[in-house]
């Protein structure tokens, strides 16, 4: 629904940000197939009122502005600061598999990582930032034709 993707949007900008995520869920079902997938299964963030949230924190000494609106046919955001980036964050997924269960189901499996550059685009981390597991509601074997 609508909030949920909210929730993924802030969360998808938050994780190019300094800002750091304290609170993060995820659907347990993975209920969309990759073949219009624009980014790595497992980045978003649902919630559910009262029961499980998105949170985030400002650890750094700049102070960061949150702004989302909704366009003709899509939802729009951004974080702003009071200060230009200092560093750059590119988000990947690593160790993707799926394993067939043996209630004849399947299951997808993989990790987000988080690689950080400077200014100079030097490499200054490479970090988890989730694993997931979840059930897939639909045959993961693509129609021919289809990539």
């Amino acid at each position: 629904g609508g909030l949920c993707q909210l929730s993924n949007l802030i969360y998808w900008m938050t994780l190019h940000t300094p800002l750091t995520v304290t609170e993060r869920w995820r659907h347990s079902y993975d209920v969309f197939p990759d073949s219009h997938r624009t980014q790595p299964f497992g980045s978003g963030a649902t919630v559910a009122y009262n029961y499980i949230d998105l949170q985030i924190r400002n650890d750094t000494n700049t102070d960061f502005q949150l702004l989302v609106w909704v366009g003709d046919t899509h939802l729009h955001g951004e974080w702003r600061s009071e200060r230009p980036a200092q560093l750059r964050y590119e988000i990947y997924e690593a160790g993707h598999r799926i394993t067939r269960e043996w209630w004849g189901g399947y299951l997808r499996h993989n990790v987000i990582r988080r690689k950080i550059y400077d200014g100079e685009n030097n490499l200054v981390a490479d970090e988890l930032v989730a694993e997931n597991h979840a059930v897939m509601m639909y045959e993961p074997m693509l129609p021919p034709g289809e990539k």
